[in-house]
């Protein structure tokens, strides 16, 4: 690949385009060439492709047919087809009439090429450096994020399936003339000649534990050929082969019995946690996508992933407004992943775009008192969000004296009861890899107190609570009492508008469901999804039109295209 500016718009092309579209808004393609000229110059991509072979496409270019693609919730062969049929594409390309386009699979070795080399954000970052060299976007002001599940595109397993469907998958990546002369199994054929959702699984709960166990023999069996010392060492690097020992190890356990054979037992759920199954974020939920997890939330439970999208906001009437509301950051996680450890991820991209907002609104899933503290002190941000409030068993009930109750003295390191009675300790410790301070009172001042039943629940004759550190405590406690408040109530509504800039990306680019397989590659496809929509947005925003997020239901659809 060398580098070239994009060639301008064919003269022909350009008078067809505007002949078909005299007296009605230009298309989206056509707009973005004429308003935001060569949007991704191929120079942004060399470090992903070689100087020497056989000329290729122009990067640049392929980004903008991706982020084309998904505005339009194209496959790879449509959007193919559209670069040689439609003259908008042609036009927003530089291409002449008789531009054969390329072939599809050229956009997934694209991808590929952008993913491996660490450029998946770089669409998302010339795209947001251009709007603000035209002065749509800016530091400080307003920003909110919300989140969303996404489904993996790959098959839901069972734990069942998983083992066999883990089993089926290395088998295939070997040669089947070594796997006949190194195993010798029952029934091995049978079981992993065809895919799992073939065929159905036992009814009976007895026979479905047994071919559990027969999975796991199985596998077992096939690591041993594979480690074998007489067996070629390139099976032992086959990702299959290694994502099988994974699953092998988070579902199964071998034991020697009184004759020394060695029995596969199936892992199971511990309340002390033995010998059962691991984390779920460590669990792998499918051998063909490792990336993908089981979550859950409230009634939602799904494989799959998460995605956080950050927006500009401005509670101004829409006629002051200066600017459309744009995606500044899309963050993509695994689905058991808390918006806790995302926060503060999403504010360093922001800080290296030069985009940090004043205030940023969120839900209560994303902030906590260290990161009230530090996204201040750090990124000067203002975390408008609902703080979850006291979890002690007097504030779940209503009754009783809650924390915010005491008197903390920092500067003597004391605590004063509501009843006026002094702590008698005060002990900085680590809890859970965080810094506390626990401080009790003394038997003889707790024991007679005629509060003490609303002041704790312990059984022992003393009162003993704990702590954050001053900063974070001072936080929270500021975060509960203005969060109770009318005013804050109002503020905060401003956050409730980035459900519609959800619901605008499900509905548009269909990202509910994951297009490609692996994290990396799906938030390649969340981030030119983000710029598909700001340039849809856009598009809007230059024709004076409101922003159309696709809220009518199916159902009305249809009735309205019957009607006509």
């Amino acid at each position: 690949m060398e580098p070239q500016p994009w060639p301008e718009p064919d003269p022909v092309v350009a008078r067809a385009v505007r002949a078909k579209n005299y007296g009605r808004q230009v298309p989206l393609p056509v707009a973005v060439r004429d308003r935001l000229g060569e949007l991704f110059p191929d120079g942004e991509f060399a470090q992903a492709f070689v100087m020497t072979g056989a000329a290729g496409w122009s990067p640049g270019r392929l980004a903008l047919v991706t982020v084309f693609q998904m505005a339009e919730n194209l496959t790879d062969r449509q959007a193919a087809e559209a670069v040689r049929d439609r003259l908008s594409w042609a036009y927003a390309l530089g291409l002449d009439l008789a531009d054969t386009g390329f072939d599809f699979t050229v956009l997934s070795q694209f991808r590929t090429r952008v993913v491996e080399h660490g450029l998946e954000e770089k669409v998302l970052d010339l795209s947001l450096a251009r709007l603000v060299e035209q002065g749509l976007l800016k530091a400080g002001g307003k920003q909110r994020t919300d989140a969303t599940h996404v489904v993996s595109v790959v098959r839901d397993l069972n734990r069942v399936e998983l083992a066999g469907e883990s089993v089926r998958a290395a088998v295939e990546v070997t040669t089947p003339h070594w796997v006949a002369a190194v195993l010798d199994v029952p029934g091995w054929a049978r079981r992993h000649n065809t895919r799992i959702d073939t065929w159905r699984m036992p009814a009976s709960a007895t026979k479905r534990e047994q071919l559990a166990l027969t999975y796991g023999r199985d596998g077992f069996a096939l690591l041993e050929a594979v480690y074998d010392p007489c067996s070629e060492h390139w099976l032992r690097k086959l990702p299959a082969v290694q994502t099988l020992r994974t699953v092998l190890l988070q579902n199964y356990t071998r034991t020697a019995d009184r004759n020394g054979r060695l029995v596969t037992v199936r892992r199971e759920k511990t309340e002390d946690g033995g010998a059962g199954l691991p984390p779920g974020h460590l669990r792998i939920a499918s051998p063909y996508d490792t990336d993908t997890r089981w979550s859950a939330k409230r009634d939602t439970f799904w494989n799959g992933f998460k995605l956080h999208v950050s927006e500009s906001c401005t509670d101004a009437p829409e006629k002051e407004r200066t600017a459309p509301n744009l995606i500044t950051n899309v963050a993509t996680t695994a689905s058991t992943v808390p918006g806790t450890k995302v926060l503060d991820g999403i504010h360093q991209q922001l800080q290296r775009r030069g985009l940090l907002p004043g205030e940023h609104y969120l839900d209560s899933g994303y902030p906590s008192a260290d990161l009230i503290v530090k996204s201040r002190q750090t990124y000067g941000i203002a975390l408008i969000s609902p703080v979850l409030l006291d979890q002690s068993g007097q504030a779940r009930e209503n009754a009783g004296l809650q924390a915010d109750a005491f008197t903390i003295d920092w500067k003597y390191q004391q605590v004063t009861c509501p009843q006026g009675q002094a702590s008698s300790s005060w002990s900085p410790c680590t809890q859970h890899g965080y810094p506390m301070i626990v401080f009790a009172f003394t038997k003889p001042t707790c024991g007679p107190c005629p509060a003490r039943e609303s002041c704790t629940t312990s059984r022992r004759d003393f009162c003993q609570l704990t702590l954050n550190p001053r900063p974070l405590t001072e936080a929270l406690r500021t975060a509960r009492s203005e969060q109770a408040g009318r005013d804050w109530q109002d503020v905060y509504a401003l956050r409730s508008g980035v459900e519609g800039t959800i619901r605008q990306a499900l509905a548009v680019t269909d990202s509910r469901r994951a297009r490609y397989r692996g994290l990396a590659k799906t938030h390649l496809e969340h981030v030119y999804s983000a710029v598909a929509l700001n340039l849809i947005r856009l598009n809007a925003w230059w024709n004076g039109r409101p922003l159309d997020r696709r809220h009518t239901s199916h159902l009305a659809r249809l009735e309205l295209a019957l009607a006509a």
